[in-house]
């Protein structure tokens, strides 16, 4: 082994785990197939500035205190109390408050766990009725981008539910510029700390002579390994992207207890991602199974009704997208995150991303995998370090 690592990809997984290597003194080449840094975390151009999926931080885990650690947030941005309009979509009717059983659920004194083999729909109708247990799984759809969550296990839904619905002590943060302006300022201290950035740079064969961090989706990981046990369970989503002029009847978040969609608002906590008069929101929808995608687009555009009323008539900008098995993990029954695909995969090769075995949800997997994976490819650069055993090695 040498003393430089190599990480591929450049998303928010590789750019924690090239930043982590680097500060701990060894040379680090990034490898990234597109003309730029961002993975999932890339956002259009001004003057709409929009995300694959939802783009807030929470800030109750470490991950947050290792970005804010380097100056990587910036500003934080904050809808006005006249904008803060909370909707929720019940028998296809936009309401102010949630259902009594909800509340219950987002109350103080709720248990802090739920069991992992049960699932989250069984558990929570014990415990708090039929409906309130459907209405919680498909709030939670936020996270989960899954038109099923009460399949789920109870415990990782609980779990996000919970934070989702921190009512004692918010932990969301808007980031002014979202996550491409986090990540930015990512690529700018990777850079500094002497991090060799390789554009239009696709690996197709696992460098023989360095520790190797693997940091694409999941998929594309297996590929490189020629590993087909690297899968996991993900949601499938419709997503639309909408800029309109303003119209004080918009929402700023809404809950489809319906169908499990979101809406929210990108630009009453963040002027600056749409011009001055107009306001940008995202809207997703879980795809049901065996839905068409013309179906859920459907859905999803019902909910938009509801929501941005007159939307069709004050559409300035839009853009449509579809995700399916790259949302993030999901755990069934039975399952937690230590169960999903090792970051240590032996042979001195590991893996980071959103579906590995990490805590967090989403992006938070993906840092707190890519830290663990630069500690354990530097420490397999030391000098007389040897690859490990386990794993399915450098088969490609």
């Amino acid at each position: 082994m040498t003393g430089n690592v190599a990480v591929i990809g450049g998303g928010i997984a590789g750019l924690t785990a090239a930043i982590t290597a680097a500060e701990a003194g060894v040379g680090v080449d990034l490898y990234e197939g597109h003309g730029s840094l961002g993975g999932r975390g890339r956002a259009t151009p001004a003057p709409y500035t929009a995300h694959e999926g939802p783009h807030v931080f929470y800030a109750d885990l470490d991950h947050w205190k290792w970005l804010t650690d380097r100056d990587l947030v910036g500003k934080l941005g904050r809808p006005s109390l006249r904008d803060l309009r909370f909707g929720f979509v019940r028998d296809g009717r936009l309401r102010s408050a949630p259902p009594a059983g909800l509340v219950r659920m987002m109350m103080p004194g709720r248990p802090r766990t739920a069991p992992v083999d049960m699932t989250f729909h069984a558990w929570a109708s014990e415990r708090y009725g039929e409906a309130a247990a459907v209405a919680a799984a498909r709030a939670v759809g936020v996270v989960t981008y899954d038109a099923d969550t009460g399949r789920l296990s109870a415990a990782f839904v609980w779990g996000l539910f919970r934070r989702v619905f921190a009512t004692t002590v918010p932990t969301v943060r808007w980031v002014v510029g979202g996550w491409q302006a986090v990540l930015g300022r990512m690529e700018a201290r990777a850079r500094e700390l002497g991090v060799r950035i390789h554009l239009e740079s696709r690996v197709t064969e696992l460098p023989e002579d360095r520790p190797v961090v693997v940091a694409t989706e999941l998929a594309a990981a297996g590929r490189l390994l020629g590993d087909d046990s690297l899968e996991w369970q993900s949601g499938h989503v419709v997503m639309l992207d909408v800029a309109v002029r303003s119209d004080r009847r918009d929402r700023f978040i809404a809950f489809d207890l319906d169908g499990g969609g979101f809406h929210e608002s990108y630009s009453m906590q963040d002027p600056t991602v749409a011009p001055a008069g107009e306001s940008l929101f995202q809207l997703d929808m879980p795809v049901r199974a065996g839905e068409s995608l013309a179906d859920a687009r459907e859905r999803l555009e019902s909910l938009a009704d509801l929501t941005v009323p007159g939307w069709r008539d004050r559409t300035t900008w839009s853009r449509t997208a579809t995700a399916k098995g790259r949302t993030g993990a999901l755990d069934l029954p039975g399952q937690t995150w230590r169960d999903r695909p090792a970051v240590d995969r032996g042979d001195a090769v590991f893996l980071a991303g959103d579906m590995v075995a990490a805590p967090g949800m989403r992006g938070e997997i993906s840092i707190f995998s890519g830290i663990e994976a630069a500690r354990g490819a530097v420490a397999a650069a030391k000098p007389g370090s040897t690859p490990g055993s386990s794993g399915k090695g450098r088969t490609a």
